[in-house]
């Protein structure tokens, strides 16, 4: 017998909340032990190390998690709208939430949506991500701000400039010319 669309949807909200309330312990938890799991955050594995790519099976899904928290850091996560379906014992659900590449300290507000795949049990089984990661890629590479039109002061853009000429440099050097 499958899941009612009321513990469906119980699961989808206690999975929401670990991740809010930033709990890896808890997320890795909600995840069966019964079947192959799987995390993947759709995208271009060029624009970030943790697009593109299926985390497979207990290791992996750590692995995922360890990465967006190596490299992110989030506030102020919110769910809503969840998509409920008893049948294919699958939950889809809207977050949001403010973003900040660790290493860059560039931040941005994001609207993303989770495809939550349970076993009969309400266990995780597929965890699936389509986030905004355009600002993640300008936020790794320190061009956010400049995106978004941020007025630089001129330390900011001495720094910049600075930061430009060297990757020339760096990339006329490993291209053979002098």
């Amino acid at each position: 017998m499958s899941p009612t669309r009321k513990h469906l949807l119980d699961a989808a909200q206690q999975f929401c909340d670990a991740f809010a309330n930033k709990d890896v312990d808890a997320i890795l938890s909600l995840f069966s032990t019964t079947h192959e799991i799987s995390a993947i955050e759709y995208g271009d594995p060029v624009l970030a190390p943790f697009l593109g790519k299926a985390f497979v099976g207990k290791a992996g899904v750590q692995q995922y998690f360890d990465l967006i928290g190596s490299l992110l850091s989030y506030e102020n996560i919110s769910f809503s709208e969840y998509v409920v379906d008893p049948e294919a014992i699958k939950v889809s659900v809207k977050g949001k939430g403010e973003f900040t590449w660790l290493g860059t300290d560039q931040s941005w507000s994001e609207t993303f949506t989770y495809t939550l795949d349970f076993d009969d049990e309400l266990k995780v089984v597929q965890y699936q991500v389509w986030a905004d990661s355009g600002s993640a890629y300008l936020a790794r590479i320190g061009k956010l701000e400049k995106a978004k039109g941020k007025r630089m002061t001129s330390s900011e853009r001495a720094l910049d400039y600075l930061i430009s000429t060297l990757r020339r440099i760096k990339y006329s050097n490993t291209n053979g010319c002098q």
